[in-house]
């Protein structure tokens, strides 16, 4: 007779105060997975049973949260039914991959199901198993150019056609069609921008509007790699290195070889280059050249007092190649062509490329390559015996027969010092930079690239040219018809007209303000056409920096200690970890 006691009433207050703290225990997952995830480190720990004192990121951040909350505490760790406490790892993955879809869908829904362009790279990750990381470029609703890691797929072997059976995966995953795809940009593996047989290829027969915008010394570098790993593998040795900087430097002081003052004679380390920064290359073979006696006394150091038989015979044969007048020479040769290019390098990295100070750079780099080949050659030669001449290389005489450094090297026949120097390796790496530049700036993509210049506002838009405009349009008959070409040419004249009598557009600077301030003035609505135009020059893609920066996260999120983490459990730790301001935005109600 009393309803308070009603067994359905009993049973329904259990029911919702087990949702309750179910709720409450599942947030408190969440929250210890989020801070994990955006500091890219490890769930679990090596002994999780409750006597360990360590039981993991996970479990002591969760102890951590339930110290500072009673509300929490009640219903998490051992306050939590036996088969409910959510601390598993399948539940963590569950919840991680939530994570991810959720980042991805607010990726895809910012979007706006528009044309869009690719970056694609692949790279090992450190289970030695190729990973193809894939980047999305387009234009936001606010006419920002943004740049977005979609995922990673595991491939497994870099043919173009698993490469295109990957990237279709992907883009089909989260309901990306081909169809919208409008540029393509990748690295400079020939599987990937073969002419005939590469990906850019199999990707342009089924979407015609998909462009393209993208050793000799492998030795050398592999010999500045062996050169970092003997002088810079130890504590004591960089102390070596450091002192016998400091006492050349004051030896080179006292004789007035170098002058003192404010910011000078720094300390400078020996740099390791890094794979996803290319101007890094630069900066090490700089700074080798200024450590280069301080590091010959390392080796010897260490090839004398090495404490096992390995390292002193590493040393030993490092100092043998470093001291050899053909690394001398490849050393100077390769700091001035990586110098040339050096500043294009930093300009294609930036997330916000300047593509027109890009163009202008591309030019600069190939007319200065040519210019060294020509001219340099004389120059290169007199600085590289100045060097041998003040340390301890040999200067070589050109007329002399050239001897290979290791026999079975080269082929038999005979030739000069000067013939294997200048032609063979001057000419040749110039040359091979040069075709790099050629084949990744070629005639169709730098004709895409100087005709969008043409919407430069600088200088009230002076760069401004209808004709070229109109030939960037029909690059992309999807979106311009013939037809439309005509209405594109009328609102083109008027749109020049409009934005150079509006003072609005008299102080931005680069497309991309450009498409910004035509979305804040609303006329991307007055001139539609114009608008996608302007839309579609932002979106060619000119250097794959973004995806290689994905790589660099890659090496943080799977490490040696985490070597045996899964391909989908990879991606899903990478995306929210990668793409943090969109991450952030996705709540914890959305997860649950």
């Amino acid at each position: 007779m009393n309803q308070a006691q009603h067994i359905e009433v009993s049973l329904a207050k259990q029911s919702t105060q087990s949702k309750l703290d179910y709720r409450l225990r599942l947030n408190a997952t969440i929250i210890s997975l989020r801070y994990l995830i955006m500091q890219g480190l490890p769930f679990r720990g090596h002994d999780e049973s409750e006597e360990s004192l360590n039981q993991g990121n996970f479990l002591e951040f969760l102890k951590v949260i339930s110290s500072c909350n009673e509300e929490i505490a009640s219903v998490v760790l051992k306050n939590a039914p036996d088969n409910l406490k959510l601390t598993s790892p399948d539940i963590q993955r569950d919840i991680i991959n939530a994570f991810a879809v959720e980042t991805t869908k607010a990726i895809v829904h910012d979007m706006r199901s528009e044309f869009f362009s690719i970056l694609v790279d692949e790279c090992r990750d450190v289970s030695v198993k190729e990973q193809m990381g894939v980047v999305v470029r387009y234009v936001d609703k606010n006419g920002c150019v943004i740049e977005r890691f979609l995922g990673v797929v595991h491939v497994s072997d870099t043919t173009a056609t698993s490469l295109e059976k990957a990237l279709d995966y992907l883009l089909s995953t989260y309901d990306l069609s081909i169809s919208s795809l409008r540029d393509q940009g990748y690295d400079g593996a020939s599987n990937m921008r073969g002419e005939f047989n590469g990906l850019k290829s199999l990707i342009l027969k089924r979407n015609s509007s998909a462009y393209y915008v993208h050793k000799i010394v492998g030795s050398f570098y592999n010999s500045i790699s062996r050169l970092c790993n003997t002088v810079g593998g130890s504590c004591k040795r960089r102390d070596i290195l450091r002192e016998k900087q400091r006492e050349n430097i004051i030896k080179e002081i006292a004789s007035d070889e170098i002058s003192t003052g404010r910011g000078l004679n720094q300390e400078m380390p020996l740099k390791r280059s890094g794979d996803t920064r290319w101007s890094s290359h630069y900066g090490t073979l700089v700074n080798l050249i200024h450590l280069y006696s301080s590091i010959v006394d390392v080796l010897e150091y260490v090839g004398e007092n090495g404490h096992d038989d390995s390292i002193r015979a590493e040393a030993d044969d490092v100092l043998e190649i470093i001291n050899s007048f053909e690394f001398v020479f490849v050393l100077h040769l390769m700091k001035q062509i990586l110098g040339i290019t050096h500043e294009l390098s930093q300009v294609l990295q930036k997330k916000d490329q300047d593509i027109v100070n890009a163009m202008n750079l591309v030019k600069v780099a190939k007319s200065r390559l040519q210019i060294m080949r020509e001219k340099d050659w004389d120059v290169l030669l007199a600085d590289v015996s100045k060097f041998c001449s003040k340390y301890e290389p040999d200067v070589l005489d050109m007329e002399d027969e050239f001897v290979a450094r290791k026999k079975g090297r080269r082929r038999a026949e005979k030739m000069k010092n000067l013939h294997y120097y200048r032609v063979e390796l001057f000419c040749s790496v110039i040359d091979l930079q040069a075709q790099e530049l050629n084949q990744r700036f070629d005639e169709v993509n730098t004709d895409l690239v100087l005709c969008m210049s043409c919407f430069d506002p600088r200088d009230l838009f002076s760069a401004f040219n209808l004709e070229k405009l109109l030939r960037l349009a029909r690059y992309y008959p999807s979106e311009f018809s013939e037809v439309a070409l005509s209405e594109l040419k009328s609102q083109l004249e008027n749109f020049i007209f409009d934005v150079r009598i509006d003072e609005k557009f008299s102080q931005i600077s680069g497309i991309s303000g450009l498409a910004q301030k035509m979305v804040s003035t609303r006329k991307h609505e007055v001139f539609p056409m114009v608008y996608s135009l302007v839309k579609l020059s932002l979106i060619l893609p000119v250097a794959t920096a973004s995806v290689e920066r994905a790589f660099s996260a890659m090496k943080i999120i799977k490490t040696s200690l985490r070597n045996s983490m899964g391909d989908q459990l990879l991606n899903d730790c990478l995306v929210p970890y990668i793409e943090k301001d969109v991450f952030v935005k996705v709540t914890n109600e959305t997860i649950m």
